[in-house]
Order: structure tokens, then sequence, then C-alpha cells
């Protein structure tokens, strides 16, 4: 018996695609949101983080 097959006897099993779908919108809608939002000052900080300007010179 293929694996599709045992999905097909769960009562309910469509309904898991569409959520995790829904979960995936929601969040990439979330960090679009605090992307636009953000700080400018604080991401050109997090830009900055593997190599600090001290470092480079």
């Amino acid at each position: 018996m293929k694996f599709i097959h045992y999905l097909e006897t769960i009562t309910g099993v469509g309904i898991y695609p569409l959520t995790s779908l829904a979960i995936f919108f929601l969040f990439f809608i979330a960090v679009a949101t605090w992307t636009m939002k953000a700080d400018k000052k604080y991401i050109n900080s997090l830009k900055h983080i593997p190599f600090p300007e001290s470092e480079n010179e």
C-alpha cells in the first residue's frame, strides 16, 4: 500500500494543505511588512554584523 492511501483514510486531511498555505502566506506578509517598516539604521547595523567596520581596516 502506498503512502497516499494512508492519507486518504484520514478524515479531514484536505484541510492541512490549505492551513499550511495560509500560515506561509501570513508569515510572508508579516516579514514583508516588518522589512518595510524597519528602521534603516537598524538594517544597516544588521548588514555589518559578520564584519564590523573596525576589523575591515
